[in-house]
């Protein structure tokens, strides 16, 4: 087995470090103390991203982006999300993958100008009443004649309030199953100033300012059947097969926080001086900084080896849970270990710890709970045992 990544992988790293270094860290001060990302300073950074070929880089090369593997892509998203969320997300943007599910004419509207960086999409599943139970949404569409007419209200929706439109998943209906009924889903494209959708500030969050979330309202919202994303009732069929490893990317962008934390207080231990020797020297720190190095490396191989499955074909859902759950769970205890190692200090916002410690929390609660990673990973070890 070979763990070193290729040439091509290292220049990945290489050259998405330096960006987010030169790029994004002298900005972070600004969105965090602001809790905004001005529109003006997405533009200037936005044509230096794509100069650099990191812009949309998720997608594949006949459609514009770089073509990456999902190892390498995992690569590129770590070093991206040493970054403030709301700087590397927006600013060097990665349209979502469900945009190649279009059609060729809602390629033209949708993906291609998200990939030149003249959109932005935002994907909508979650509701009130509605979060890890996404069968459980009540919003829906019905038809009336050609077209569909949507009502309901999501919410926790990233970025929406500067998306110009939605990905948008409602209850179209239900069918029968050994299970009982279930409701069957459809994906659609709801463009910003359609009659009837309209989109409201959302929640103030301690986790990723700067990286907004939004209400959306759909009262009455009717849309033509053009604006089906896949097809109709297939909506979780479409997000299944075209979302892509979006716990992969969690997993990949916490070990990117986690390995900056880690790296402060590494330097810091080495440096700062306690009872006339450095701190580093007490075990009660050294022993700290070698389970932080311990677990995550462990975090590491387990993303890399569910990125290399993702690629071969062989990837399970537990391995893709076992990796965002050990990602986000290292990286809480990481960011919590550097601020004990650094004191008060590492507190002040003079460091970049108490926010990587406040973004932490969100991990693992996004994209699958840390309760729904532990159940998909529980059943696929009980199913073959009849559990």
């Amino acid at each position: 087995m070979h763990f070193a990544p290729t040439e091509e992988q290292q220049m990945i790293i290489d050259t998405t470090r330096a960006f987010v270094e030169k790029e994004l860290y002298p900005h972070e001060a600004l969105v965090e103390l602001t809790g905004h990302l001005p529109m003006e300073l997405i533009k200037e950074i936005q044509p230096k991203a794509m100069a650099a070929g990191l812009y949309a880089a998720n997608m594949p090369e006949e459609v514009g982006g770089a073509g990456l593997d999902t190892l390498s892509w995992l690569m590129y998203e770590k070093e991206l999300g040493r970054a403030n969320y709301a700087l590397h997300w927006t600013c060097v943007a990665r349209p979502s993958n469900i945009l190649l599910a279009g059609s060729d004419e809602q390629r033209e509207k949708y993906l291609y100008p998200c990939i030149k960086g003249e959109k932005w999409d935002c994907l909508a599943m979650t509701e009130p009443g509605a979060g890890s139970d996404l069968r459980g949404m009540t919003a829906t569409a019905k038809e009336d004649g050609d077209d569909f007419v949507l009502n309901g209200t999501k919410h926790f929706i990233s970025h929406a309030d500067i998306a110009d439109f939605a990905i948008v998943f409602m209850a179209t209906g239900e069918e029968e199953t050994p299970r009982g009924k279930k409701k069957l889903i459809t994906a659609f494209f709801v463009d910003k100033g359609t009659p009837g959708f309209t989109v409201r500030e959302g929640y103030r969050n301690v986790s990723h300012r700067g990286y907004t979330n939004a209400v959306l309202e759909f009262d009455n919202c009717r849309l033509p059947r053009s604006a089906v994303l896949g097809e109709v009732h297939k909506g979780f069929q479409v997000a299944n097969d075209w979302l892509g490893a979006t716990r992969l990317q969690v997993a990949a962008t916490s070990l990117g926080r986690a390995e900056r934390a880690f790296e402060h207080a590494l330097q810091y231990s080495a440096e700062r001086k306690q009872f006339g020797q450095q701190i580093s020297k007490f075990q009660g720190v050294s022993f700290k900084l070698a389970d932080m190095a311990l677990e995550i490396k462990a975090a590491n191989l387990l993303t890399w080896e569910a990125g290399w499955k993702f690629d071969q074909g062989s990837v399970t859902e537990a391995d893709m849970s076992m990796a965002k759950l050990k990602a986000t769970e290292v990286l809480a205890m990481v960011a919590d270990e550097a601020i004990q190692i650094h004191g008060g200090m590492g507190l002040m916002d003079e460091l970049p710890l108490e926010r990587i410690w406040r973004d932490a929390r969100v991990e693992r609660i996004w994209e699958g709970t840390s309760e729904i990673q532990r159940h998909i990973i529980s059943r696929d070890l009980l199913r073959p045992l009849g559990g």
